[in-house]
């Protein structure tokens, strides 16, 4: 399944921007420019969390915007800003990380601040 979605004006939702944003199983691309062009990647197992953003205006216009939280190094908050089927592609992200990362075998860990150390009781 693959998702191709253009950055919208908030303003009813017209698509007169030169951002174009690919959701695939593999990779979340984001091309940017019209002049000069820039293309960021980022593999969809690195993304670790995301969340749906819908304001009064983007709601209105039925558009959206998704925050992905990654480990990527060059976008840790990679944003889809203003698109339409925000919802859809939210729950797509959401599965094809899961199923990305069990593919992989790689594993998340949090770091809760606990180092190990316990203190000393006099």
């Amino acid at each position: 399944m693959e998702f191709r979605e253009k950055k919208r004006w908030g303003f009813f939702g017209l698509p007169f921007t030169f951002t174009t944003y690919m959701v695939t199983e593999e990779l979340i691309t984001v091309e940017e420019g019209f002049i000069n062009k820039r293309e960021n990647d980022c593999y969809i197992y690195k993304v670790q969390d995301v969340e749906l953003i819908r304001t009064l205006g983007e709601r209105m216009f039925g558009l959206g915007t998704v925050k992905c939280y990654t480990g990527d190094t060059t976008n840790p908050e990679l944003y889809l800003t203003h698109i339409k089927n925000a919802k859809n592609i939210k729950n797509f992200i959401l599965e094809a990380s899961e199923k990305a990362r069990l593919k992989r075998r790689t594993m998340n860990m949090l770091d809760i601040g606990a180092d190990g150390d316990i203190p000393e009781e006099n």
